[in-house]
């Protein structure tokens, strides 16, 4: 009978990725009401504790954490309710790490915020917690008065189809005569309304010179029932909408002060110039790419591109790269992930606008929408917008359209390539007709 080679016993190691990387590492379970805050065993004879939400409590949270040599904290992205904690930790100079609730899911059947916060230091602790990306402070203070921004223009949005309806429902339809009831024709109109006039060729008159119906068809839409009960819904609605629009301008002359505060030789200028001082370059001449979605894009991932490794990895961290599952060699699915991410939301608007665009980049949306259809097509050529936009961050090119043109000679070269490969492949050589009709 063979005898077993003696085998020494070895020391039990953990993998190198699996050791102590932020030995001073804490992890917070964020709630409404309170937070669980977990830290090393032997840091402190209790170290799990809960902290309320009050701005006391936080205080207090911070100094704990600063007394257990503390250096760095992670914690879920819930809600709105890390910001307070997220502020109050960083400008005490803890390094904050925002993780994503589904990297961090505990073992089913053990789910309590006790557990959570001490699962979330153990993983920090071994350095398996990537932390969300959080452009700079200033670029944070621009992206609130954007946010803010829109949140109005949405508000606004809806009292004028409030105005709308109210029109609607006393038979005047103003809506099928001029473009927008919201301009100039429209409002005066609606004004003169408001303040007693009800004759329509008085109504009429009022049209604006450059406006596509004539007097008389203006006239015939402004022939209405006015009840009382509508024209105070669309007063109402009027004024709201007003009152709308003055906050909007308070938030646009705001979003120009602080981009005017990212160059301390910024004079007064308007904000496509300052969206060029503050990124180096003028995305605006990307095809599709208007002002408004520049400062949404810029507000949302700032200029520092160094963040991002390349341009395949921006445009996944937007949610537009194609997705990989694949299971025993076989491509499951290779759809885009669900993604709320606004910047890359408005490279999506901007993608649409390029349908009639006679552009390179329209000619490319428009031949991936005959093969792919439409939502597929948006988001290829969002994906292509993200990966110039970095381009231009990161190295401060500059973008060139090539034209339409350019692309449809640039497709028909690559498509020709590659039946002439295929024919080679198979025994057969590919002609032109002209010399084919000689033969």
């Amino acid at each position: 009978m063979r005898q077993r080679k003696s085998v020494r016993k070895k020391e039990m190691k953990l993998p190198t990725h699996l050791e102590h990387i932020n030995r001073h590492a804490a992890g917070i379970d964020i709630g409404s009401r309170s937070h669980f805050v977990a830290v090393p065993e032997g840091s402190d004879e209790q170290p799990v504790r809960e902290f309320s939400t009050f701005t006391g409590d936080l205080e207090e949270l911070a100094e704990w954490l600063i007394s257990c040599n503390i250096t760095t904290v992670a914690m879920e992205s819930t809600g709105v309710y890390w910001i307070p904690v997220f502020e109050i930790l960083e400008r005490r100079g803890l390094e904050v790490r925002l993780v994503n609730a589904r990297h961090v899911k505990n073992v089913p059947g053990r789910k309590s915020d006790v557990l959570d916060c001490q699962w979330l230091q153990q993983l920090h602790t071994y350095g398996l917690l990537q932390g969300a990306f959080r452009p700079a402070d200033e670029v944070c203070t621009l992206r609130a008065y954007v946010r803010q921004r829109s949140t109005l223009v949405r508000s606004a949005a809806s009292y004028i189809q409030r105005m709308q309806k109210a029109l609607t429902q006393m038979n005047l339809q103003l809506h099928h005569v001029v473009t927008d009831i919201t301009g100039a024709t429209g409002m005066r109109i609606i004004k003169a309304i408001l303040d007693g006039e009800r004759d329509p060729e008085t109504l009429a008159s009022m049209r604006d010179p450059r406006c596509r119906n004539s007097q008389s068809t203006i006239a015939r839409s402004l022939k209405g029932n006015y009840r009382p009960e509508h024209l105070f819904g669309l007063q109402q609605a009027v004024e709201l909408y007003e009152f709308y629009q003055t906050k909007i301008v308070d938030c646009d002359r705001r979003i120009l002060d602080q981009l005017r505060s990212f160059d301390d030789h910024a004079g007064p200028g308007s904000v496509e110039d300052a969206l060029i001082r503050m990124s180096g370059t003028d995305l605006t001449s990307i095809d599709g790419i208007d002002t408004t979605t520049a400062l949404k894009v810029l507000a949302e991932i700032g200029t520092d591109m160094s963040r991002f490794k390349s341009s395949k990895h921006f445009a996944s961290w937007l949610g537009l790269s194609p997705g990989t599952k694949v299971s025993g060699g076989k491509v499951l699915s290779s759809a885009t992930k669900p993604s709320a991410n606004k910047a890359a939301a408005a490279l999506r608007m901007a993608a649409f606008t390029l349908f009639h665009s006679k552009s390179a980049l329209g000619a490319y949306l428009r031949r991936l929408r005959a093969r792919l259809g439409t939502p597929k097509a948006i988001t290829a050529t969002a994906h292509k917008l993200a990966r110039l936009v970095y381009s231009m961050l990161a190295h401060g090119t500059a973008y060139t359209d090539a034209g339409q043109d350019y692309y449809e000679q640039r497709y028909r070269a690559r498509a020709l390539q590659n039946l002439k490969r295929k024919a080679q492949e198979l025994g057969f050589e590919l002609v032109t007709i002209q010399k084919a009709a000689l033969v």
